[in-house]
């Protein structure tokens, strides 16, 4: 089993990629799908085997006035015929790639405490 891991862009046709069943709570809308991925500090990261998205993980960069911004991890999904077979750590781990590659271009600015979440999120 091929799982090609791509992290949707703003320009992303998604939409013309099939779904797996239980992938995500409800139907995607093409209108709320835009506005996700053009939002600054959105992230969507899916699964995608024979052509069909088995697997999404949305995040977000969590600013705080007070301390370091971080990477908050919304939503991990993957359609129950595919469970159970690394795809979401697969999803997570391209996830915490990108936050650690923006906090390195943006020393200060980006997700500070990617790596000390990962370890502990992970293991639950």
């Amino acid at each position: 089993m091929n799982v090609e891991i791509r992290r949707l862009r703003p320009d992303d046709d998604a939409l013309v990629m099939p779904v797996a069943e239980g992938v995500f709570d409800e139907p995607i809308r093409p209108d709320r799908l835009a506005a996700y991925l053009a939002s600054p500090g959105h992230f969507m990261i899916v699964a995608i085997i024979d052509e069909i998205v088995v697997g999404q993980c949305a995040a977000v960069i969590h600013r705080h006035p007070d301390k370091a911004s971080e990477l908050y991890i919304d939503e991990v999904g993957v359609a129950p015929p595919f469970q159970r077979q690394g795809i979401a750590r697969k999803m997570l781990d391209a996830m915490f790639e990108r936050a650690a590659s923006m906090a390195a271009r943006r020393r200060g600015s980006g997700p500070s405490r990617t790596t000390g979440r990962r370890g502990r999120f992970m293991k639950r």
